[in-house]
């Protein structure tokens, strides 16, 4: 904070630095054996630790979350400067101009837009781009599947298919919940599991239409199960039982417990 441009440049060109020295004939042997294609999993990886130190409210762990995500996007663009692919200054380049282009309300003609006008052009332009790739070409196929559902409707309601409101959406989840346990009635595990997916697809809807984004909810409850199951194994630890000895009865008590905590 209050530095100069300058001490920017200077600290991200000294990361390069020490990324292309990692990689020299005399640094790491693992950085050097690294492609692209074998950082993927560890840049997934990170931008979910962001995630959860965003989550959290931890500034501090959040710095250091966006400074190992900061080092494998500087290290794949090192790699594919290696093969002559392209730079960093390429990267840099090219996410400065389509920001620019994608948004002309600001950077052509001033004018005021809603938060959802402004996804809506966005979308727009991102869509006269990519025109022969399909609507829904730019989600990420690797995305986890729950947050493609979600994106999937959100690009949807864009061009106006959508419900007019959420109680619709919960008219959905109902009429497949119907669909699901009549498929119950025979053996057909396949229309099960795709009646099943209709059920959650469904769900997922009606979480963005009341303005949540499921992902992060459902990160949420993942979270509070873990504190409250945590808890509650201390609280059977304490009266001397492990999770393997005690039983469901005195589990469901310590997990009250646990709630009431």
């Amino acid at each position: 904070m209050g530095r100069s441009p300058d001490d920017f440049i200077s600290a991200i060109d000294g990361l390069v630095r020490i990324v292309r020295e990692l990689r020299s004939p005399s640094g790491c042997s693992w950085d050097r054996e690294q492609t692209v294609e074998s950082l993927s999993p560890y840049m997934l990886e990170e931008a979910y630790e962001v995630a959860d130190a965003t989550a959290k409210g931890d500034m501090k762990l959040l710095q250091s979350e966006l400074g190992d995500l900061l080092l494998h996007v500087i290290m794949s663009a090192v790699i594919c400067q290696e093969k002559n692919e392209f730079t960093l200054r390429d990267v840099v380049e090219g996410i400065s101009s389509k920001l620019v282009r994608r948004h002309p309300h600001v950077f052509q003609k001033q004018s005021d837009l809603s938060v959802s006008e402004v996804e809506q052009q966005w979308e727009a332009i991102k869509v006269s781009e990519k025109k022969d790739e399909g609507f829904f070409a730019s989600i990420p196929s690797s995305m986890p599947a729950l947050q493609t559902a979600w994106r999937i409707q959100q690009r949807a309601s864009e061009v106006g298919f959508d419900w007019p409101d959420a109680r619709g959406a919960m008219s959905k989840i109902l009429e497949e919940l119907r669909e699901f346990e009549d498929s119950l009635d025979n053996d057909d595990t396949d229309a099960q599991k795709d009646e099943l997916g209709d059920v959650f697809f469904s769900i997922v809807n009606y979480y963005r239409l009341l303005g949540f984004e499921p992902e992060a909810v459902l990160r949420a409850n993942n979270r509070k199960f873990i504190d409250r199951f945590t808890k509650m194994e201390r609280i059977l630890r304490k009266a001397g039982y492990s999770l393997d000895e005690a039983d469901i009865d005195m589990m469901e008590n310590a997990w009250q417990t646990a709630k009431l905590e």
